[in-house]
């Protein structure tokens, strides 16, 4: 099996461990995981930046194809309990949809950063993510199965992302790299539309 697609077949294994967890605690309640789960694919500028990326994880190549989504998952994670919590992080939203304008740039330009910058970079912003989604949390619902359900709805939109980047990778050496800066461009005007309030 080429190597590319057995990272890919590991990340997507990776992704299913928080559903597992919620499987067999007995602790998650539906209503949380089910809140929690729809929470990501609720708003455009969560979809835009998660499934950016896996694009960006499948541009660099090599381990970055699970580093990158796990390091977003996990940071996200520590975002999600601070909003839990009630702990106040600064500019989310401004960060959340700086997050979609220089992810998208980054994917554009083709830009092959080391891979701790790369997964510093994610890091970061998905904080802010997890900082809304926590905060956002119903008050009748179980934050473990409410994080459980955002941290799964986020792995399968970052495989989405990997799996873009790879159906467009298939157009040919000449013009994949292209069309994957051209989704990159593409979502970095979408960015910049959210950040001025027109989307």
């Amino acid at each position: 099996m080429h190597r590319t697609a057995r990272t890919a077949i590991a990340a997507a294994a990776l992704t299913l461990l928080p559903q597992l967890a919620f499987a067999h605690t007995g602790v998650g309640d539906v209503h949380g995981f089910s809140h929690g789960f729809a929470h990501p694919l609720g708003g455009l500028d969560h979809l835009l930046a998660m499934v950016t990326v896996g694009i960006f994880a499948y541009q660099l190549g090599g381990r970055a194809i699970w580093a990158v989504p796990v390091t977003f998952v996990a940071l996200m994670a520590v975002g999600g309990a601070l909003g839990i919590s009630g702990v106040d992080v600064p500019f989310v939203e401004l960060g959340i949809a700086l997050s979609v304008v220089v992810l998208g740039l980054v994917v554009a330009f083709g830009v092959k950063a080391p891979l701790a910058v790369a997964m510093a970079l994610v890091g970061f912003f998905a904080i802010f993510h997890g900082h809304a989604h926590g905060e956002e949390m119903p008050a009748d619902a179980s934050g473990l199965a409410y994080g459980l359900g955002f941290m799964l709805a986020t792995g399968l939109l970052h495989l989405a992302g990997i799996g873009l980047g790879m159906a467009i990778g298939r157009f040919g050496e000449a013009y994949g790299s292209r069309y994957v800066r051209g989704a990159g461009a593409a979502v970095a005007v979408a960015g910049v539309g959210i950040l001025a309030g027109l989307i």
